[in-house]
């Protein structure tokens, strides 16, 4: 009998990709949206429309699902709130397991305070292990995808390559396809354990700077920018300051994910890379390579 996953946040940009990557496989794909649009998705996709505000509705969309992945994204009112209502409509429809939004580095051991879109993580998945349904979480660090704009590590123009405490800090990184990939995987795996780490790469701030000053032939530098200590300090200037209360990543909350990441607070102990199989992960030169050219 065919599989049926719901995925919640299927139209975003994760959510498309896991989508994508679920059609790989025979299994029968169900999309919720809020009534907005759903015309990018496949014709193999079911479209269900549901409020997360109203629970009939979520129960009647979870008929017949076995799996429910999750793949919103937001602040308090998504990852706590929305997805709180998820799993209670899961929960009533009798759905076996559930896979929440985090695709994050490992947000369960960082120092209360630290990291917002983190705590909001752990927050949920507390709620998560007390309910009856098991649960994988699926984290892979940071999206390799950032270092090209949105984490500003890389100064390309400057040829620097910036980094906080220590140049030799393991980072890890995993494009957003390879993590769609994986979160499929999961959503057919009845066997998945609470929690499956991945890593297309595993670098430092000091690998990086090599990679760069090789793929481009000009010299690319380390430039220290702090401590860890430092830096969140100004994340908390910035949070206090900042009128974007709402917005999932302002720019404090960037630094708060450095914060996580150069501490090695947030840094995967239990990377299982082979866990599906053999596979080609996209590394870290990979997309620096395809910016540079």
């Amino acid at each position: 009998m065919t599989t049926t996953v719901l995925v919640a946040g299927a139209t975003g940009d994760l959510g498309s990709r896991i989508v994508s990557a679920l059609l790989d496989h025979d299994v029968h794909v169900r999309a919720l949206t809020r009534g907005s649009s759903s015309a990018d998705l496949d014709d193999r996709v079911e479209v269900v429309t549901a409020a997360y505000d109203d629970p009939e509705a979520l129960r009647r969309a979870l008929d017949g699902v076995e799996v429910v992945v999750s793949a919103v994204s937001g602040t308090r009112g998504v990852i706590v709130d929305a997805q709180r209502a998820l799993l209670a409509a899961a929960v009533d429809a009798g759905v076996q397991r559930f896979v929440p939004s985090d695709y994050a580095a490992d947000y369960r051991s960082i120092t209360p305070g630290s990291n917002r879109n983190f705590e909001l993580r752990r927050e949920f998945a507390a709620e998560l292990d007390a309910a009856p349904i098991r649960a994988t979480s699926v984290l892979n660090g940071a999206f390799t995808d950032m270092l090209t704009g949105q984490a500003p590590m890389i100064l390309f123009d400057r040829q620097r390559v910036l980094f906080w405490s220590s140049a030799d800090q393991v980072l890890d990184f995993t494009t957003k396809d390879d993590v769609a990939r994986v979160t499929a995987l999961v959503a057919l795996d009845p066997a998945a354990p609470r929690v499956v780490e991945v890593a297309g790469d595993r670098v430092t701030a000091r690998s990086v700077a090599d990679t760069m000053s090789r793929l481009t032939g000009k010299p690319f530098r380390l430039q220290w920018a702090g401590t860890a200590g430092t830096l969140s300090a100004m994340a908390r200037v910035g949070r206090r300051l900042s009128k974007e209360t709402d917005e999932p990543f302002p720019a404090w909350q960037g630094m708060q994910y450095f914060v996580s990441m150069f501490s090695g607070e947030a840094e995967l102990h239990h990377v299982d890379n082979d866990r599906y199989g053999p596979h080609a992960w996209t590394t870290v030169e990979d997309v620096l390579a395809a910016h540079v050219a």
